[in-house]
């Protein structure tokens, strides 16, 4: 979708009403393990694509990804004019970044409305940040 932003409003398109956020799914363990489980992929993936399939149609999604295990990750840093690349996640934790939706909403209310309706959101969380 082309972006006619203006400035005045982040995130806003001129002459609408309509704002992008990113909803940013983090997920645990059992959830990332579960997307190769035999017995528990199909439910896993089933619901993902029933809650992808919900906003597109609806209309309000821009762009959505999944993300591939922390064990592809990796982070980087630049310090005292160096590259620093270490293997793994920024964070260490019980719950790792699964995927994005880049959604187009009325409101943050609504943004908050689909980010609930996310499988994450039982088990693990979902960030919503209006975009620049």
């Amino acid at each position: 979708m082309e972006s006619t932003f203006t400035g005045d409003e982040a995130g806003q398109r001129k002459g609408s009403s309509i704002m992008k956020y990113i909803i940013l799914t983090y997920e645990t363990a059992d959830d990332f393990a579960a997307r190769q489980d035999q017995e528990r992929s199909e439910r896993y993936w089933r619901n993902w694509a029933a809650f992808g399939g919900a906003l597109k149609a609806a209309g309000a999604v821009a762009e959505m990804h999944g993300l591939r295990g922390v064990e592809t990750a990796s982070t980087v840093r630049f310090r005292a004019g160096e590259k620093l690349v270490s293997n793994g996640p920024f964070t260490d934790g019980s719950i790792q970044l699964g995927g994005y939706f880049v959604i187009e909403a009325n409101s943050e209310a609504e943004a908050q409305d689909w980010a609930a309706k996310s499988p994450a959101a039982a088990e693990g969380a979902v960030e919503v940040r209006l975009l620049l």
